[in-house]
């Protein structure tokens, strides 16, 4: 039998940008977006079935994959695949491969900040299986703050 087990964490980001809160929200919602402020070294991947969805109406729904090319091509990375179902927060499921390691309800809050907006990133997880290790909300916490601190949302 495989071990099971379940770690919980909680973490805040809050960054400001000079966008509107329109424009600052397009950022999560187009594949087009995505590709542009996802780090350097990612890749949109198109999942098992080829399916890529970015819909952020109410009912909408968000499917993508994200490969990490890394340093060295000769190791392999796996695909990092994404699944939401957008509202007043994000429900995200994230997969390693097509073993899911982790379940969030993400809360983005866009307020307006002058001539900008200031984004606040809540984000409760649920680390599955030991899959990232003890680390696993390390990890997150990096990986988000790389994303909110890329080029696309901050130029």
């Amino acid at each position: 039998m495989t071990d099971r087990s379940v770690l919980h964490d909680t973490f805040s980001l809050q960054r400001t940008y000079p966008a509107t809160p329109s424009r600052v929200f397009s950022a999560f919602a187009s594949a087009s977006a995505k590709r542009a402020w996802h780090c350097a070294e990612d890749e949109l991947a198109d999942g098992p079935s080829g399916v890529q969805e970015f819909d952020f109406r109410p009912g909408g729904r968000e499917r993508f994959g994200v490969k990490h090319r890394g340093e060295n091509p000769s190791v392999r990375r796996p695909v990092l695949r994404h699944r939401a179902r957008p509202a007043h927060h994000l429900r995200y499921e994230m997969y390693a491969d097509d073993v899911r390691n982790s379940v969030s309800v993400a809360t983005l809050e866009f307020a307006k900040n002058g001539a900008g907006t200031t984004l606040t990133w809540t984000d409760q997880g649920v680390y599955l299986d030991g899959i990232d290790g003890t680390q696993a909300p390390v990890l997150r916490v990096g990986g988000t703050t790389e994303m909110l601190d890329g080029r696309y949302l901050a130029g």
